[in-house]
C-alpha cells in the first residue's frame, strides 16, 4: 500500500507539475539557406534559464539561412541570441527573422499562399499554430550594433500571414548582437527559424568578371604605349 501511494504521488507530480518538466533536450542545427551564409552548429547551445545561443551567423546581402529548432518545452518562453556579421563588402539594411512551422502539426488552415522561400514540409506561422516570438513575454527584442546604436524594429505577429521581426538600420559590413524570444505552445515540435537580409551581395566586388579584367588590362597596355611614345618624342 505504501508503494502504491508513492507511485500515485509521482504520477500526480508529473501531471500537475510545471509545463515542460519532462521536455526532451533541445536540438539545434543548420538546415540550409540561400546565397552566402555561414554558422557553426558546434557553437549552438541551449543552456539553463531557457536561453538559446546561436553563436555567430554570417550573412551576405540578399541571403538567408535556416536554423532547425526542436524540443522546446510547451508554453515556455525562450530567449534567443546571436551575433550577425555581414559578409565583407555586402550592403544590406534589414535583418529579418521569421518562424516556419511544420505542416505535420495540422494548424495550417489559416495559411495563405506561401512565399517561394518556404521549404517543403513547412509553412509560414499563423495565429493558431502556437508558434510565436513570445510577444507577451516581456523578453528583450533588440539588435545592438558593434559600432554603437541599435536597429529599429518592425513586428508582424497580428496577422495570419507570418510571424516576423525586421531589424532596420544595418550598413555595409555591419555587425550586431541580436536578441529576441520564441515560444512553442505545443512543445517538442520541430520548426525553422529563418534569418534573411535584403540588399546586395559583397562577393561581386571582390571577384571581378573576366570581361572587367580584360578591359582593365587593355587600358593599362594603352597607357603604357602613350607613355613610351612621349618618352621617344
Amino acid at each position: 500500500m505504501r508503494i502504491l501511494r508513492i507511485l500515485c504521488g509521482l504520477g500526480c507530480a508529473a501531471l500537475f507539475g510545471p509545463p515542460g518538466a519532462w521536455a526532451e533536450p533541445i536540438a539545434l542545427s543548420l538546415a540550409g539557406g540561400t546565397g552566402v551564409y555561414s554558422a557553426d552548429p558546434g557553437t549552438f547551445t541551449a543552456g539553463s534559464g531557457n536561453v538559446i545561443d546561436l553563436g555567430t551567423v554570417m550573412l551576405d546581402g540578399g541571403s538567408s539561412t535556416l536554423i532547425a529548432v526542436d524540443g522546446l518545452a510547451a508554453r515556455q518562453d525562450y530567449s534567443v541570441s546571436f551575433t550577425v556579421d555581414a559578409a565583407e563588402g555586402s550592403n544590406f539594411t534589414t535583418l529579418t527573422a521569421e518562424l516556419l512551422d511544420p505542416l505535420s502539426d495540422g494548424f495550417d488552415a489559416a495559411d495563405g499562399a506561401q512565399p517561394g522561400y518556404v521549404p517543403a514540409g513547412y509553412s509560414t506561422s499563423n495565429n493558431t499554430d502556437g508558434l510565436s516570438f513570445a510577444w507577451n513575454s516581456g523578453l528583450e527584442r533588440s539588435a545592438a550594433f558593434a559600432n554603437g546604436g541599435s536597429a529599429s524594429l518592425h513586428v508582424d505577429e497580428d496577422t495570419d500571414a507570418h510571424d516576423l521581426l525586421a531589424f532596420h538600420g544595418f550598413a555595409t559590413d555591419s555587425s550586431a548582437d541580436v536578441t529576441f524570444g520564441v515560444r512553442d505552445n505545443l512543445g517538442s515540435r520541430g520548426f525553422l527559424l529563418r534569418l534573411s537580409t535584403d540588399g546586395q551581395s559583397g562577393t561581386l566586388a571582390s571577384n571581378p568578371e573576366p570581361a572587367s579584367l580584360l578591359l582593365l588590362a587593355t587600358g593599362l597596355v594603352g597607357l603604357a604605349r602613350v607613355i613610351r611614345r612621349a618618352e621617344i618624342a
